[in-house]
């Protein structure tokens, strides 16, 4: 059988450079007969003469849209392989129609999320922001059984917000400690919440109910601005409220308002927008901690999203 041949595209071209070491090109070469340049566009003289032999095709961020017109200009490419989270928002309607091979690295960019989204619910559930703030103000001995009588994850109610794929990675983390989980989302069926080893509530019940809420539902029109005044309002007093999902899924004038009485807490690795604006109270409100968008794959963590393709390019080699 003859090797495959793949293209690479996304944007900036070095990229490339983080995603696939030294490993994993040689494990590429074995399969694909791999162009020797990394596509920054696909409307290029040069993408033209790339994509006519072109029967796998790599995407990553920032990558071209895969319109009618760069379509016509790869009559072999047969698969789609996205090393992002999602690939169908690149997709053309020529490209939708035309029986492909699509894959994405959503599970793999997913596994950093949810490590971080178990990291900050345990953090929470320790009351580390409180307690550090304290410590900060008083700078001497903190009695902390008579300042924090609440804190731990003994037994700790935690609320997830979505069994998404991430939602469910960070389910799946959970498991080794002793906490009670808490789900809310309209298609968990009942046998996946007791597969999951979860109790599926409603999200008013989950709001009033848990003491750490984590956030994991996709950003679509039903689900924006669901975390309103009226649910936060059902948060126990001395709850902490984490976001690694998307900053719309919370309503930002609303939460600046909760927090602003000290009742509860904050973890944001996203907001609305996004960054906030210079002088936004979110930035020096002492109960909220701030992240510039670090829950998804970085640094090293880049490495398994190349990985991942390569797997897939492996997978479309051997049929």
């Amino acid at each position: 059988m003859e090797p495959l041949n793949v293209v690479l595209t996304m944007r900036p071209a070095a990229l490339a450079e983080r995603l696939f070491d030294d490993a994993a090109r040689r494990r590429l070469a074995a399969v694909a007969e791999v162009w020797p340049d990394v596509l920054e566009e696909l409307t290029t003289p040069a993408a033209t003469k790339a994509l006519e032999h072109c029967d796998v095709l790599v995407t990553g961020w920032g990558a071209d849209h895969l319109t009618d017109t760069v379509l016509a200009t790869a009559p072999r490419l047969g698969a789609v392989v996205h090393t992002g989270g999602n690939v169908t928002h690149l997709l053309g309607p020529a490209a939708r129609e035309r029986r492909m091979t699509l894959t994405d690295a959503r599970a793999a960019n997913g596994r950093p999320v949810a490590e971080l989204s178990l990291a900050l619910i345990l953090l929470a559930g320790k009351q580390t922001l409180p307690a550090a703030r304290l410590y900060a103000e008083r700078r001497a001995f903190i009695d902390r059984e008579q300042a924090f009588p609440q804190a731990g994850n003994h037994g700790r109610r935690v609320g997830i917000v979505g069994a998404s794929c991430i939602g469910r990675q960070t389910i799946e983390l959970l498991q080794p400690f002793d906490l009670a989980v808490s789900v809310f989302d309209p298609y968990l069926t009942d046998d996946d919440a007791q597969h999951l080893g979860v109790h599926k509530v409603e999200l008013d019940e989950l709001m009033a109910t848990c003491t750490v809420v984590s956030v994991h539902a996709p950003d679509v029109p039903e689900t924006q601005r669901m975390i309103d005044a009226r649910r936060l309002a059902l948060l126990p007093d001395g709850a902490t409220l984490v976001n690694t999902a998307r900053g719309a899924l919370v309503d930002t004038d609303a939460l600046v308002a909760e927090l602003a009485t000290g009742r509860i807490d904050a973890i944001l690795d996203v907001t609305e927008p996004e960054p906030l604006p210079a002088d936004h109270p979110l930035w020096t409100l002492p109960n909220v901690l701030l992240t510039p968008h670090i829950a998804g794959s970085m640094g090293n963590e880049l490495g398994r999203l190349g990985d991942n393709a390569v797997t897939e390019i492996e997978r479309l080699a051997r049929g």
